[in-house]
């Protein structure tokens, strides 16, 4: 029974796949402090910033932050009780409960957007069709 061989990857992927981990891990780092700047967590962080583009039910939250739907509740509790986040009735289900960021929830998520300065004031140095490029190279490999 032969054996089947794993392509040996080339440096050029290798040092390709260390950058896009560097950039990640930067980018976590940076958002962790801006969020503790707010008194949030990292977690809270994340979730105020999803419930500010869209109020989401708590089954939504749980799969988009990959964690169970008990963790969101916690979370989504700890915001309600800033007022940053609030929970409402689905229009299309009433038995569905969806988070909400409050009027002050979003100015958060605001802020917090605007202060990570990683990944934006380095984008900023590269040219309109250097940033078109590489958004469509990051899309293709989403799609893979």
């Amino acid at each position: 029974m032969a054996t089947q061989k794993t392509p040996r990857i080339d440096p050029l992927t290798l040092e390709v796949v260390d950058l896009i981990g560097t950039v990640v891990a930067r980018y976590h780092e940076e958002y962790e402090e801006a969020a503790a700047e707010h008194a949030l967590t990292g977690a809270q962080a994340r979730l105020l910033s999803l419930l500010s583009l869209e109020p989401l039910p708590m089954r939504r939250l749980a799969q988009n932050l990959k964690c169970e739907p008990s963790n969101v509740t916690g979370i989504v509790d700890r915001l309600e009780a800033r007022g940053l986040v609030e929970r409402r009735p689905d229009p299309a289900d009433r038995r569905v409960k969806l988070a909400a960021a409050t009027q002050q929830g979003r100015r958060v998520a605001r802020s917090l957007r605007e202060s990570l300065r990683f990944a934006r004031e380095p984008l900023a140095g590269l040219s309109e069709e250097e940033r078109l490029a590489l958004r469509g190279l990051l899309l293709r490999m989403l799609e893979a």
